[in-house]
């Protein structure tokens, strides 16, 4: 028995290595293995493989979809106006050994050319059209960085400018221009119904012209529209021809239109 104890310990120890060298990789991982400092081209995975150490060594990554905050950044626009803009970039890897060899941390790379990218881009434009063009730009700045992150091996899927932070006084003049805007929208709706106003009152005017008997039924319908409302006060309208005729009758002379007073004697 004794002379099987070494037997039995290698037995052993070569079982821990094996069990040990059993490696899972769930279905959104896969394995970059390099054997004595090369790496194989097809990475590993999903499933169960065997990485026999020191000899081999494996890098997990990940093939979902990451959410990668950029920090807020100080922007001039175009029209000089200072901001602090923040975004969301939504990536993930399509080559996991491109991503493991061709770039040593590509999170840190990816953001770093995110922070230079919304800068340059948020800087060639003015204000308004960084508040009205927002989609416009977050498909220029994922093109852009998609262009840097596809050599190795990821792809951006997504860029959203999250917000845009504007100094006090910048939103005060926002605030005015918007309220000269809705005062500019009512005084332009005012006169035009001022204007079809007046092309209706034409119209009827017209249209009574040739029927002077419905001046009279229209007198008539305001004198039945002021009893409703209970008013002690009938104001009843006389044309100034009806009183020069009464005035030729009694011979007093005919009323005249008033004129501008005199100026003075004149030189």
């Amino acid at each position: 028995m004794p002379d099987s104890m070494p037997y039995l310990i290698a037995i052993a120890i070569v079982l821990l290595y094996i069990l040990n060298s059993i490696k899972i990789l769930k279905e959104y991982e896969r394995g970059v293995i390099f054997t004595l400092g090369r790496v194989r081209r097809d990475p590993f995975g999903p499933g169960l493989i065997f990485v026999f150490r020191p000899i081999q060594q494996i890098v997990r990554i990940s093939l979902r979809q990451e959410a990668m905050e950029v920090p807020s950044q100080d922007i001039i626009t175009r029209d000089n106006v200072t901001l602090k803009v923040n975004a969301v970039i939504t990536l993930r890897v399509v080559d996991p050994v491109k991503a493991v060899i061709e770039v040593s941390n590509y999170i840190y790379q990816t953001s770093q050319f995110a922070q230079t990218t919304l800068r340059s881009v948020l800087g060639e434009v003015d204000l308004d059209q960084l508040l009205a063009h927002r989609d416009q730009l977050n498909q220029r700045i994922q093109t852009i960085i998609d262009g840097h992150t596809s050599p190795y091996g990821l792809k951006v899927v997504a860029v959203e400018v999250k917000q845009v932070d504007m100094p006090e006084n910048m939103l005060r003049a926002m605030a005015k221009q918007a309220e000269a805007e809705r005062e500019r929208r009512a005084k332009i709706i005012h006169a035009e119904g001022e204007f079809n106003a007046a092309a209706k009152l034409v119209d009827a005017a017209a249209l009574m012209a040739t029927q002077p008997m419905t001046l009279q039924l229209r007198y008539l319908q305001t004198l039945t529209e002021i009893g409703v409302e209970k008013n002690t006060t009938i104001v009843f309208p006389l044309p100034m021809e009806l009183i020069n005729i009464f005035n030729k009758t009694i011979g007093t002379p005919a009323l005249a239109p008033p004129t501008a007073p005199d100026a003075g004697p004149k030189e």
